[in-house]
């Protein structure tokens, strides 16, 4: 005799370089969820760990280390909010996605258009682990083949999120996809983070990146840098890891931390994340 239902089989893992990064990210968000002070609270994020198959352990990092994917995240979450505040009929583009939950944490209303991209074996497990829901799409593309830009209509204000992906990409690589996009999309935002240059002249000091053989290139000082770069790029805010609204939320060891990061330029500066805007002024 048979009991209920049979479970379904877990998502299988088959990735390698930056890719297998966020397998990292995620299992710090879903620590982070299980919590007793979440920064990012991200159940969903918990859920897709348990349903993939795969030895988190090998992984070596504990919960106290998880402010460092939660609170960028978490800021870029507010600021996402912030602009489909503004635009609420818009299109969302997310390159890099990973594994992120953010259009589930969102949840944008039914005029928003939102985009996934990501390599295509990334895309293939996330389809494995996160739901089908309306206005959401999946593009499996690397970032650097600028084709992908052509299947997403640019009839309306579009978000272009980057997280996690500057530093893998060169200096050239970044500038030329910016511009891309700018050529592409009539007004909107761009909101990405960057290490500075001291942070990728320290790479080998990553565990993370010597584990899975990454390597790290574009570094970035100042916002300025990047709208000099990138024309009809402009400024509208940059937050450093340790200033941002959602570090306060983070663990004593590195509300500690924070003390010593804000003082000391090269270490605050570390981690940045920038917002910008591009097409008409108001």
């Amino acid at each position: 005799m048979t009991y209920g239902s049979a479970m379904p089989p877990k998502a299988t893992v088959d990735l390698s370089g930056a890719a297998q990064t966020m397998l990292t990210t995620l299992y710090l968000k879903a620590l982070d969820a299980d919590s007793d002070r979440p920064v990012l609270g991200d159940t969903f994020a918990r859920d897709a760990v348990a349903g993939i198959d795969y030895d988190w352990s090998s992984l070596g990092v504990s919960a106290r280390w998880s402010p460092l994917a939660t609170v960028r995240t978490a800021q870029y979450d507010r600021w996402t909010r912030e602009f489909l505040r503004r635009y609420p009929e818009s299109t969302v583009v997310h390159l890099g996605c990973g594994l992120d939950s953010r259009v589930f944490r969102v949840d944008p209303g039914p005029a928003v258009h939102w985009v996934d991209v990501d390599f295509p074996a990334v895309i293939d497990l996330r389809r494995q682990v996160y739901p089908e829901r309306d206005g959401y799409h999946l593009l499996a593309s690397s970032a650097t083949d600028h084709e992908w830009l052509q299947r997403i209509p640019a009839d309306r204000p579009a978000l272009f999120l980057a997280e996690g992906i500057s530093m893998y990409l060169t200096a050239t690589e970044g500038t030329q996809l910016l511009r891309a996009v700018l050529q592409r999309f009539p007004e909107g935002e761009v909101q990405i983070d960057f290490y500075s240059r001291l942070a990728i002249r320290s790479q080998r000091m990553h565990k993370l990146n010597r584990t899975t053989g990454s390597v790290l290139h574009w570094g970035v000082d100042d916002p300025a840098e990047v709208a000099a770069a990138v024309p009809g790029l402009r400024p509208v805010r940059d937050v450093t890891f340790f200033d941002a609204e959602t570090f306060q939320g983070s663990s004593r060891l590195f509300a500690a931390v924070g003390g010593i990061g804000r003082v000391v330029r090269p270490v605050r500066r570390a981690l940045q994340y920038h917002r910008y805007a591009f097409g008409p002024t108001d």
